[in-house]
């Protein structure tokens, strides 16, 4: 049953907004009153997220586009209700975005917030960043992104695979980052990702810059073997 209790009045758009945005600042908007409404009816976002909304959640997310290279292509693993993926996508037009989402009630959502924005350098595509049969539908990107979807350790071995050699991880995380990297700095090598640096965005405009964690793609063995493998087959086909 719906909670037929009103819905938290959202957090007024900040000035800064239109800075992140630009001419874009009404599809911005627009994806705020969706995930105020039909987010919240949902249950993709908590009402006490809504009177926080714009600088918790979307400015927190769209200044990402900051370290993303334009004509570049990013997959958003578990993205939810289009954190950080949407953002990104309306802050940076220019970005090819896949959002991937194993949730049907999610990507549902996804859809409608793509058609009714207009998205059209946005793709949802259903299932787990780990499953073979999304790894063979989408393929590698030039960034994986995430927001508090797992611990380093696991982010790393789902993300990996979907990066293309010379690609990175750019994960938005909290404060214990330091602390996950140490940890798991010698697992998440193991997978192909090197170089883990903290690093923040959106410094000149956000009160709270946003964390991230940054490790760059690197060619393993299973990498050398699964060409071998590729390269047999297509001698094969010929």
């Amino acid at each position: 049953m719906v909670d037929d209790q009103p819905t938290a009045e959202c957090e007024p758009t900040p000035e800064v907004a239109a800075a992140v945005f630009g001419d874009r600042l009404d599809e911005a908007n627009a994806y705020a009153r969706l995930l105020t409404e039909q987010g919240v009816l949902r249950g993709l976002i908590g009402p006490s997220e809504v009177p926080r909304l714009w600088t918790r959640h979307i400015l927190n997310c769209a200044v990402l586009g900051e370290v993303i290279d334009d004509g570049a292509t990013a997959f958003d693993i578990g993205s939810g209700a289009g954190l950080p993926g949407i953002p990104l996508a309306i802050a940076k037009p220019n970005v090819s975005i896949t959002l991937i989402e194993p949730l049907l009630r999610r990507t549902t959502f996804l859809d409608e917030v793509v058609s009714e924005l207009g998205l059209t350098n946005v793709t949802v595509t259903r299932g787990r960043a780990e499953e073979k049969a999304v790894l063979a539908a989408v393929g590698t990107a030039d960034v994986v992104t995430s927001r508090a979807v797992a611990p380093l350790d696991r982010l790393a071995g789902w993300s990996a695979p979907l990066i293309r050699v010379g690609g990175r991880l750019i994960a938005l995380k909290g404060r214990s980052v330091t602390e996950e990297i140490e940890r798991d700095r010698s697992a998440v090598r193991k997978v192909g990702i090197v170089d883990l640096a903290v690093t923040q965005c959106g410094v000149e405009v956000l009160d709270e810059p946003t964390t991230l964690l940054v490790g760059s793609r690197v060619r393993t063995d299973k990498d050398a073997a699964a060409a071998r493998r590729a390269a047999r087959r297509a001698k094969r086909g010929r």
